[in-house]
């Protein structure tokens, strides 16, 4: 197996980057900020299961399916060759995108766009992740162009799908999202990088400001905090 699949197709590698939560880290007291961004220690406050019956992963082919807290998730690997979603991305951990996506270096390795350096966080401390601000939604203009397009860490982009593009959280990761203004919360994927416009904190897929109600807005006021996810 090469170091792509080896990479993006192992099952551990697929899980731990959700679920992983290392006891004894859990303190209700106080919060701490990363990079801007404020965490709140403690903010995992509910625990979803992945449906280990709806989970079907074909180790090779880059394609699994499964479901989280009744919302179901389909991740696909794209060929290196299709165009990023974000092609403002210049490097991913020294490397050019897709040899950094092919090398399996995507994780929470820093990036930049614009001449601008990003630090993701560790997934130890994005576990206590829990923000509010402005969330848009992005995936209409891929319909525009030919082709299929690929997310910051090589996963095909779905725009009717329940996914997000966050510039701190590590890839892949789960955050519930609520929209403050109409009560809607989803689960959602976080595969990609963005969104890079000042006062916003996430990028939703079409497919999910549609399921929030705000698809026709555009943007929305929402929470979005971190999720304890079971195997």
């Amino acid at each position: 197996m090469d170091r792509r699949k080896d990479a993006h197709f192992s099952i551990s590698v697929f899980l731990l980057s959700t679920i992983l939560l290392a006891p004894g880290l859990l303190d209700l007291s106080g919060c701490c900020f990363i990079a801007g961004y404020k965490v709140g220690k403690g903010a995992v406050t509910t625990t979803y299961k992945v449906t280990k019956g709806a989970t079907k992963i074909a180790i090779g082919t880059g394609k699994a399916i499964y479901t989280v807290g009744g919302f179901t998730f389909r991740v696909v690997m794209a060929p290196l060759s299709w165009p990023l979603t974000r092609d403002e991305i210049e490097t991913i951990d020294g490397l050019s995108p897709r040899e950094a996506i092919e090398q399996g270096r995507v994780k929470n390795a820093p990036y930049v766009v614009h001449g601008r350096r990003y630090a993701p966080m560790s997934v130890e401390k994005a576990q206590y992740y829990r923000q509010e601000g402005v969330a848009s939604w992005y995936g209409a203009e891929t319909r525009n162009k030919k082709g299929g397009h690929m997310t910051a860490n090589g996963e095909a982009f779905d725009p009717d799908g329940f996914s997000a593009a966050h510039k701190y959280l590590p890839l892949p990761f789960h955050v519930r999202v609520k929209n403050l203004d109409n009560g809607r919360s989803i689960l959602v994927r976080v595969n990609d990088r963005g969104p890079f416009v000042e006062g916003r904190i996430i990028d939703l897929s079409a497919g999910a400001a549609r399921k929030l109600g705000f698809y026709k807005q555009g943007t929305a006021r929402v929470r979005v905090e971190a999720v304890e996810i079971e195997g």
